[in-house]
């Protein structure tokens, strides 16, 4: 039996342990550097497939902070807008105390024109809290759009206050709410929709005393107009019925200021007693109803109740208020200029009555406003969710488990250790070192 003897040269093993030792301290290098940056896949060539996840993962954490800063910037400006329609309500109940106070039939027309001014002074507030802008010069109570300022008034002109802008709040997504709040649901008036009305007396009616307006049909309105009731008669008695019944005349004045249709004189319902309460009914003055002895439309587009007995003379004035800005003012005025405790008083019923409506509007507003900044709550809690979850995606495709990390690095620190101890003796077993 032969045996074979294939005799390696010395510079082979060589090369093949540096080799081998070169190999083991670049990988020991590799381990280190995973460990010290906490990574696993420290550049795309280590793991494509995990790099790219963890790229995507981090694009979209990205976008989910922008979206966030966003949503901050929205939150604060609705916040603020909330916090100013808190102090507009506070302003109203304000105004509506010194309405009431103004009421007092004790008071002196001197006294009256005192509360008057200061009234005045917080319909001034309620107006510049109106047009208040954010941090950034923006409006809060800008709509879908509008300009800087976007209430403009008063005007000699109808309507006397408006809206410079487009009406509307606009519509919140998943990531984000609205900049702004729509100021003109807030603080402008619609007929079909509030039925704000303020009623005047004429000069020289001083008995009669009236409630507020209530809207029975808009559709039988023209947006806008105003009606002028005028020629009340004393109560007629009809002798075949048997009963009394107040007749009037309806003149309309058109939005433009151009007077519109006049309506036959219209024959109230029965009238009860002396000192009763009387319906007063206006129709759609574009279409003609029957004259007399016919009783009034069914359904009328406005009616009210006048309270007591009307004499030759007594006149009405109904006209439509477009905004709250309106609404104060003729407040104002109708509480200054009246010159007896029974205009007074007609004028504190219809100012209480129209400040409620419209401090309803701005508290429904408001109260769109804290729906929006819970909803900015839902969205950034929703976020943070959806943070965690790429943050997870992240590390689970590029970061390292330190544990295993370490112990690969011992592992490949104790190979690299024997494979220098091992060349160190492969190196002894030279020719000329046994020879020498």
């Amino acid at each position: 039996m032969s045996t074979l003897l294939n005799r390696i040269g010395s510079a082979n093993t060589y090369d093949s342990a540096i080799r081998n030792i070169a190999a083991r301290q670049s990988a020991l290098s590799n381990l280190q550097e995973n460990l010290t940056s906490g990574k696993r896949v420290v550049r795309p060539s280590d793991d494509p497939t995990a790099a790219a996840n963890a790229e995507r993962a981090l694009n979209r954490l990205s976008r989910i902070a922008t979206d966030q800063r966003a949503l901050d910037a929205q939150s604060n400006a609705i916040r603020q807008a909330e916090s100013t329609l808190g102090t507009v309500v506070d302003v109203l109940q304000k105004f509506r105390e010194l309405t009431v106070s103004a009421g007092n039939g004790i008071n002196s027309a001197f006294e009256r024109k005192s509360i008057a001014m200061e009234m005045q002074g917080l319909r001034d507030q309620i107006f510049s809290l109106a047009n208040t802008t954010d941090t950034n010069g923006l409006p809060l109570f800008s709509a879908l759009g509008s300009a800087l300022q976007p209430f403009v008034g008063p005007v000699s002109t109808a309507p006397d206050y408006s809206f410079k802008g487009l009406p509307g709040q606009a519509a919140s997504n998943d990531v984000s709410i609205p900049f702004t709040v729509d100021g003109d649901a807030a603080f402008m008036l619609q007929t079909s929709r509030d039925g704000v009305f303020n009623v005047q007396l004429g000069i020289g009616t001083s008995t009669l005393k009236t409630d507020a307006v209530v809207v029975k049909d808009p559709a039988q309105l023209t947006p806008g107009s105003s009606y002028a009731i005028s020629n009340i008669s004393p109560p007629v008695v009809d002798p075949i019925a048997g009963t009394s019944y107040v007749t009037y005349d309806v003149k309309e004045t058109l939005a433009n200021g151009l007077p519109g249709a006049t309506l036959p004189t219209q024959r109230g319902p029965d009238y009860p007693s002396i000192g009763g309460t009387i319906a007063i009914n206006i129709s759609n003055v574009a279409t003609p109803v029957p004259p007399l002895p016919a009783a009034p439309l069914t359904t009328p587009g406005l009616s009210f109740n006048i309270i007591g007995t009307p004499v030759a003379g007594d006149s009405i004035k109904v006209t439509p208020s477009p905004s709250l800005f309106s609404v104060l003012d003729n407040a104002i005025r109708d509480i200054g200029s009246a010159s007896s405790s029974n205009s007074a008083s007609q004028a504190v019923s219809q100012a209480l009555h129209n400040i409620d409506i419209g401090m309803s509007r701005v508290s429904a507003v408001r109260g769109q406003a804290g729906d929006l900044l819970n909803r900015a709550d839902r969205i950034a809690s929703n976020q943070q969710g959806r943070s965690i979850q790429l943050e997870a995606d992240r590390s689970n495709a590029e970061d390292l488990d330190v544990i295993k990390g370490i112990s690969d690095f011992n592992n490949q620190q104790t190979g690299y250790s024997a494979a220098l101890q091992t060349y160190a003796k492969v190196q002894q077993l030279s020719l000329f070192n046994y020879i020498s």
